[in-house]
């Protein structure tokens, strides 16, 4: 394998799964504890929960203050005047560097020696007598040969991977959504101003009636309302003079009286007094028509 092909190699044993993946869970988990703050939030700081019903009801701070001369107090919901945390992730770099070191070598060393040698001796001998001739010969060869071969090979192959990765992230305040936006709308405009002392309002204070045909003064209907300092309608405390008792109209959270001019009061008229409390209390004038 050469050195390309290793480098290649070592490469895809790189984790690049983890590497890239792990930022990018650990962003969606983060962005998934984000909205769970938010949602906690709302619940346990803007939203009161009826323990035995369930029902949420949205937490509404009270407070005082001087309008036109006159003492007022205003209830808003909470949710609608403090700041709601939306932390979103705006964007996430992920920068990441491999750097593969390669070290590979290789050497060869081939001896070789040869060593020949060769010895020669000659001997040679002549005699010489009667009918004799005799000659002799002797000779001698020593050979020696050697050969030595030496081969030596040696390769060496060394890698290392050296990997960075940085990670930004950046978040920021996320904008409102549309439908809390809305919601927050309608708890706006649901701010409003309420006396300490409550408030007693009724269709009108002066009526007129004629009488029919029998002679008695035809019946008005007055229709009393009450809000409470905390905002609330309530008409289940508002009376009338002279035993009248009324009916509530629980749909509207009001009280309907129906009165006349009795038989024995002069054409100037009756007075009725509606309350609420001993404090807030109207005068209410029955004429006879002109």
């Amino acid at each position: 394998m050469d050195v390309a092909n290793k480098s290649i190699g070592t490469l895809q044993g790189i984790p690049f799964k983890n590497l890239i993946g792990g930022p990018l869970s650990a962003c969606i988990q983060a962005q998934n504890d984000a909205a769970m703050t938010s949602i906690n939030f709302i619940n346990n700081v803007c939203l009161n929960e009826d323990k035995e019903t369930g029902e949420k009801s949205a937490i509404y701070v009270s407070f005082s203050f001087i309008q036109n001369g006159r003492k007022v107090v205003i209830n808003v919901p909470l949710i609608a005047i403090v700041p709601i945390p939306y932390i979103a992730i705006n964007s996430i770099d992920i920068n990441f560097k491999a750097t593969v070191n390669g070290v590979e070598c290789e050497s060869n060393e081939d001896t070789y020696s040869e060593e020949y040698k060769r010895d020669t001796n000659t001997k040679s001998q002549k005699r010489r007598g009667f009918f004799l001739n005799k000659n002799k010969k002797e000779t001698k060869i020593n050979t020696s040969f050697s050969t030595k071969r030496d081969s030596k090979s040696t390769q060496d192959s060394k890698f290392s991977v050296e990997a960075t990765i940085d990670v930004a992230v950046h978040a920021g305040q996320e904008s409102m959504p549309a439908g809390m936006a809305k919601i927050l709308e309608m708890l706006g405009a649901a701010m409003d101003l309420c006396s300490p002392d409550g408030e007693l309002s009724v269709n009108d204070t002066t009526f007129y009636t004629e009488k029919d045909n029998k002679g008695e003064y035809q019946e008005v209907k007055v229709i009393a309302q009450y809000k409470t300092p905390e905002g609330l309608y309530d008409a289940t405390n508002i009376k009338c003079d002279n035993g009248i008792t009324g009916k509530e109209n629980k749909m509207d959270k009001t009280r309907e009286f129906d009165i006349t001019i009795p038989k024995d009061t002069d054409a100037q008229g009756k007075q009725y007094e509606i309350s609420c409390g001993d404090v807030q209390k109207v005068t209410i004038t029955v004429l006879p028509k002109p």
